[in-house]
């Protein structure tokens, strides 16, 4: 159970670094900084609901939910 824990925290991570890769260096793959992100975010989402971090599910549901709708504005 911790290392699908760890799998879900480093897979989120890259996601993450991808997203904020793309943010500094490569500005017009704006659609794939909002997939990472919402991707990661969605990998954080289902760790803190495993571990029962409240705090972390509100980060992660917000930031999700930011990135969709960003997402579908984007590709809308």
């Amino acid at each position: 159970m911790r290392n699908i824990n760890e799998v879900l925290q480093w897979a989120g991570t890259a996601c993450f670094m991808v997203m904020y890769t793309t943010m500094s260096f490569f500005k017009e793959l704006h659609t794939l900084q909002l997939i990472a992100g919402c991707l990661g975010g969605a990998l954080f989402l289902i760790w803190s609901l495993r571990v029962a971090n409240k705090q972390q599910t509100i980060v992660n549901v917000t930031g999700v939910t930011i990135t969709l709708i960003g997402l579908y504005k984007a590709l809308g």
